[in-house]
């Protein structure tokens, strides 16, 4: 057999598309991996409490200016990018390297980060006695603690501020912690319950009620939450008076001192001092706030809590409005309805639907989930609170039932495959031992179909999850005041709007005023949703590997 026959062979064999084929998955896998490393060395590292160095820096114009800060990027570029900075630096060098330096303090500076040139950056030094800090505004500050105040007064002093300050700062940010669950909790409550006495009146009036009982007994219960609310509020300034005693004063680059409230400040430490194990327990510290606050500054500092947790019940109610109607639709069509050209014109329309850009959904969903069912609603059960909407406006719930119907197509066409695998010899056995075909399809049928119900559940929720673009229309903001759930009565309330994970990426990486401060935070939030999938995955698929097993026995 010559070389060219088995080479045809070969071809004809099939082999070539196999390891095509196994090329092509294996460099997909590789491109997933390298992604996802990109993004968690890009997200979690900055998290880490870097070194913060001292030095000289010659600007352009030749002045010598005093630099702190630290380094978060660094690259190579020519050396005509720094001439045309203005820059001098001799014609044989053919490149040299920029960093990126944080600066802080940008309530005196205007700005966090600085471009800075290698070849002028001089006598660079690492002192153990530089603090960082990071503030509930105007980001991070740099510099030497010098004196530490209470009520005006110099309790600490040079080597004596860091233990006196990492105390004042526990105590202080208690308080600040008691005002702030004051203020969201207990005023929250009080002033929730007193809009719905105002809804409750506003309701008799329009009813035409003219006992006065009704309108006294409304009147006590709001002197009641009024007299609640003068003791929390006066509680909270005293608070807040005990907040504001205690204040540090810094020495910063250009030797100005500047003082700072510690009512201000979240965290502190002393990177160049810390040992390894030391900046571990600041690292997680700080994980650990990002995943359980709230932002601040403008979605650039703190936490995601609010996006992750409008994220998981987006998509869980989702998933509950989902499931039936797509089980149900997908039952008619293959178990009751006449095979023919309507039901396939439905089955290409069901197809199709997959297709569709999910703005569009967006467009849809706030045309006809907001704005007629949500007006109408409005009007029949909720006239006393208009003009203001209620269900009239972009919400959760029809965020949840835009994304409902768009992954719809995905749960039908999934459950239709599995109820089309169970062999027709177990519907005859039910019926043929006395069963109706309801009972049939309810107690064999659609449990034995369930992993594949579950399948297009898993589709389902990998699609919503990370769809941002309708939920711009029907519910999803920057920053939502409250959660849907709470403790006030009904406690879910489908009607707020809320906060998501993929729109909080868009609005960090695309509306940030700040984008240097911003562009580790969109690679966490990334990492962070990729997470939530995964996880919310690896639970469907749990389930439906543990029905799978409980059903295979029937199958045979």
């Amino acid at each position: 057999m010559n070389l060219r026959q088995q080479t045809r062979e070969w071809w004809q064999s099939g082999n070539p598309w196999i390891w095509l084929n196994a090329g092509a998955v294996s460099v997909s896998v590789l491109m997933v991996i390298g992604l996802l490393l990109l993004i968690m060395v890009q997200g979690l590292s900055y998290f880490w409490p870097a070194d913060v160095f001292d030095a000289r820096y010659q600007e352009a114009d030749g002045r010598i200016v005093r630099l702190i800060g630290e380094i978060t990027d660094s690259e190579t570029i020519p050396v005509a990018r720094a001439r045309d900075n203005g820059y001098t630096l001799d014609e044989g060098t053919g490149q040299i390297t920029r960093y990126v330096v944080k600066i802080g303090n940008r309530d005196i500076y205007g700005a966090d980060f600085k471009p800075v040139f290698a070849p002028f950056l001089i006598d660079i030094t690492y002192p153990r006695d530089l603090i960082v800090g990071e503030r509930r505004e105007w980001g991070n500050f740099y510099g030497y603690p010098l004196r530490l105040l209470h009520d005006g007064k110099v309790v600490a002093e040079g080597e004596a501020v860091p233990a006196a300050l990492a105390q004042a700062l526990a105590h202080v940010t208690d308080l600040f912690e008691q005002v702030e669950g004051l203020r969201k909790h207990d005023i929250g409550k009080i002033n929730y319950q007193m809009e719905r006495l105002r809804l409750e009146r506003r309701r008799l009036e329009l009813d035409g009620v003219k006992d006065p009982s009704a309108y006294a007994d409304i009147e006590r219960r709001k002197a009641a939450l009024q007299a609640e609310y003068e003791k929390l509020n006066a509680r909270i300034a005293e608070l807040g008076r005990e907040l504001n005693r205690d204040s540090l004063i810094i020495r910063i680059q250009n030797d100005q001192e500047m003082t700072i409230p510690l009512a201000k400040i979240v965290r502190v430490y002393y990177p160049n001092a810390m040992s390894v194990f030391a900046k571990l327990g600041t690292y997680f510290s700080k994980i650990w706030e990002f995943v359980s606050a709230e932002p601040r500054e403008a979605n650039t500092e703190g936490g995601v809590f609010p996006a992750i947790f409008g994220t998981v019940l987006m998509v869980l109610l989702m998933a509950v409005l989902v499931t039936p109607f797509g089980v149900i639709a997908a039952v008619y069509l293959r178990e009751y309805a006449k095979q023919g050209l309507i039901i396939r014109t439905i089955r290409i329309a069901v197809n199709n639907l997959a297709g569709v850009p999910s703005i569009v959904y967006g467009v849809f969903g706030l045309g006809f989930f907001v704005y007629f069912l949500g007006g109408n609603i409005d009007a029949l059960f909720f006239p006393e609170a208009q003009p203001a909407p209620t269900f009239g406006t972009p919400g959760i719930l029809w965020s949840s039932l835009t994304l409902a119907l768009l992954t719809l197509p995905v749960v039908i066409v999934s459950t239709e495959e599995g109820l089309s695998r169970i062999p027709r010899a177990i519907r005859e056995g039910s019926l043929a031992l006395g069963a109706t075909k309801a009972e049939t399809l309810w107690r064999i049928v659609i449990p034995m179909a369930s992993p594949a119900m579950m399948t297009g559940l898993i589709l389902a929720v990998a699609r919503a999850a990370g769809e941002v673009a309708p939920l711009m229309l029907v519910g999803v903001v920057k920053l939502a005041p409250s959660l849907p759930l709470d403790g006030n009565f009904p406690y879910l309330h489908l009607e707020r709007k809320f906060m998501h994970l993929g729109f909080h990426i868009y609005d960090v990486g695309f509306q940030s005023p700040n984008v240097e401060a911003a562009r580790p935070l969109v690679y966490a939030t990334s990492l962070l949703l990729i997470l939530l999938i995964v996880l919310l995955n690896l639970t469907a698929i749990r389930i439906r590997n543990r029905l799978r097993e409980k059903y295979r026995a029937m199958e045979h």
